[in-house]
């Protein structure tokens, strides 16, 4: 999806698609925020589309910054609290709940480190190799053991949760991460929304399971 404007647009238009979807097939309050990560990825995508398009064309500062920004703040700042805080609220499990406490904590802690950071540095998104790659002055000292917090924030709740197929959401973006890592290490920020969208089909089978699942058991109670 990040490779050109037009294909972060077409992502991040069939992303959303597959949001609005999601959000229409959930019927649990538990699962609202879960099931509303496709539709922010699909503006995310969005946003990255107006940054190749800025990009490309000289004396589009104001759209570029804005873009960047939008970005940045929804693969730094939202998804470390984000994607923990969405898998507590569906935990049933009081043993689940506990474990997770912590990793939302740690989720927070991320989000605002990377807010100071965006808030106090420069960041120069520049095209590189047909990937966008995002440069800035965030100290290189603490990088691996933040992306390490980012990683076990984001990944680790879908592990445990009690939830049916949720791990197997947990396994597609561990992979995903992974992938992205080695061969496109540099564009991590970038690349890895090449995965969005199977990670967005992925939450609305979840999604429609549950519902399923919920519409069986009151017919059956009924």
């Amino acid at each position: 999806m990040c490779f050109s404007a037009g294909a972060s647009f077409a992502g991040g238009a069939l992303i959303s698609t597959i949001g609005v979807l999601t959000v229409r097939k959930n019927n649990d309050s538990s699962s609202r925020v879960f099931a509303a990560m496709p539709l922010i990825f699909g503006v995310q995508q969005i946003s990255e589309g107006f940054v190749w398009v800025a990009l490309q064309s000289p004396g589009n500062d104001l759209m570029l910054n804005i873009s960047a920004y939008v970005f940045l703040f929804a693969a730094l700042i939202l998804w470390p609290s984000y994607v923990p805080l969405s898998v507590l609220l569906l935990e049933k499990e009081r043993g689940g709940r506990r474990i997770m406490i912590p990793l939302l904590v740690l989720g927070l802690l991320l989000s605002d480190y990377y807010g100071v950071r965006l808030l106090s540095s420069e960041v120069y998104p520049v095209i590189s190799s047909h990937h966008i790659k995002y440069t800035g002055e965030f100290p290189q000292k603490w990088a691996r053991l933040v992306f390490a917090g980012y990683a076990t924030a984001t990944l680790v709740p879908l592990f445990i949760s009690s939830r049916r197929k949720v791990w197997l959401l947990g396994l597609l973006m561990a992979l995903s991460c992974l992938i992205t890592g080695i061969f496109y290490k540099e564009y991590l920020t970038s690349v890895w929304c090449f995965f969005a969208a199977l990670i967005s089909i992925m939450i609305y089978f979840i999604i429609a399971d549950d519902s399923a699942r919920s519409k069986g058991e009151d017919g059956e109670i009924s």
